[in-house]
């Protein structure tokens, strides 16, 4: 088997036989009085470090000499219409109804506990494991150790490392157990090891929150975190609307909030026949058009933000949210997703840096058309008198080339 061998960067590849690196084990002894000062105790650490190799073969790590191979997330790599795939979606749904009636009691509980509707904890848990049916074969605490060491964001893992530690220390889990994604991420509905350890809830007393393998214990956690972000019990997600004629697409952001009823006074309607009481007409939203004019459009109350908070993702947010409606009541979009073509990422981080230039972008350079990206395009085209879709097409990135 061949091994990457490192000592403080990346030195070779050897088809030799696998050999003890030095450098990894300089820096996992250096960090025992970090995890001491944490609690963990000696003996835990020793058992669960002795042997522990990095694994070189995650995503996102930052060797030396090996480039940094292009973002594939789902959520920024796949258009909208693919991405939320009404077979999938009406799939999940019918699984999900069948799981809403196994688990009503505990769904109920749970609601009332946290006011977070069962329907959403089950769309989440849908989207990141497919109701527990995707396999998670990755070693948690080599994942967390080895992004610590060399990855892109070792101050983020190496808590994420210690909270792993912390976790077989308390004896939550065995390690043979602790399985997770390859971003370390675990259980039913993934959590990081930090994640667990601030949101785990021990619903049947015997002092472990089982996200492994117990359902409402994993929708616990998940409701917790939620709770704890700002979940607004009653609330909706989201509208799906239709917008009036003319609407400038560089109001479709977050920053350019209003009250739900100022909305509807500018013409905005519900597009899926539902109705908006009246207690939520004074709570802000925002207009959010994940495809500009391709596709639906959405106002977005402050629940939609909280479900952001699991996945930063839009489409990942209207993944969940859609399936958790069509759990309850099965419909469609009231509006097609129509085939589009997304730009090439170092295009649009092209496109990023033109616009922050002219001062119309303050945001991240990241190659994802997110909402404040797409709202810059529109103020991009307005001052140069191009069609205003807010769309980073391929007429406005050669015009952006021309100068």
């Amino acid at each position: 088997m061949r091994r990457l061998v490192l000592g403080f960067g990346l030195l070779l590849a050897s088809g030799a036989p696998a050999l003890a690196d030095a450098g990894f084990d300089r820096w996992l002894a250096a960090q025992w009085p970090a995890a001491q000062a944490m609690g963990i105790s000696h003996a835990t650490y020793e058992r669960e470090t002795r042997g522990l190799e990095p694994d070189y073969s995650l995503p996102d790590l930052a060797i030396p000499g090996k480039p940094k191979p292009p973002g594939r997330q789902a959520e920024f790599v796949q258009t909208p219409a693919a991405y939320l795939s009404d077979k999938a979606i009406g799939t999940y749904a019918a699984r999900g109804r069948k799981l809403a009636a196994q688990y009503r009691g505990d769904l109920a509980a749970l609601e009332k506990r946290f006011g977070v509707p069962g329907p959403v904890l089950l769309a989440i848990w849908a989207r990141e494991t497919s109701y527990g049916a995707a396999k998670l074969n990755y070693d948690a605490l080599r994942v967390v150790a080895t992004q610590a060491y060399v990855g892109r964001r070792k101050d983020v893992f190496f808590a994420e490392f210690l909270a792993a530690l912390k976790i077989l220390d308390q004896g939550h889990v065995r390690r043979a157990d602790m399985k997770s994604s390859w971003a370390g991420a675990m259980g039913l509905t993934q959590f990081m090891p930090t994640g667990y350890l601030k949101y785990g809830v021990d619903l049947n007393g015997d002092g472990t929150a089982n996200i492994w393998t117990s359902v409402p214990e994993a929708l616990a956690a998940t409701a917790s975190l939620l709770r704890e972000e700002g979940w607004q019990p009653g609330k909706r997600w989201a509208y799906e609307v239709t917008l009036p004629a003319g609407f400038d697409c560089t109001l479709a952001e977050p920053d350019a909030a209003a009250p739900i009823g100022e909305w509807l006074k500018r013409g905005v309607k519900v597009a899926d026949g539902r109705t908006i009481p009246s207690s939520a007409l004074r709570d802000k939203a925002s207009i959010i058009m994940p495809a500009g004019p391709y596709g639906p459009a959405f106002l977005t109350p402050a629940n939609y933000f909280v479900l952001k908070s699991y996945n930063f993702a839009d489409l990942y947010v209207l993944y969940v949210g859609h399936l958790a409606d069509r759990i309850e009541d099965d419909r469609p979009f009231a509006h097609d997703w129509q085939d589009i073509t997304l730009v090439k990422t170092r295009d649009l981080e092209f496109m990023q840096k033109k616009l922050a230039a002219k001062g119309l972008y303050t945001d991240k350079v990241d190659g994802k058309a997110g909402m404040k990206t797409r709202s810059a395009l529109g103020a991009y085209q307005k001052a140069n008198g191009l069609k205003l879709d807010c769309w980073p097409d391929a007429q406005v990135l050669e015009h952006m080339k021309r100068g």
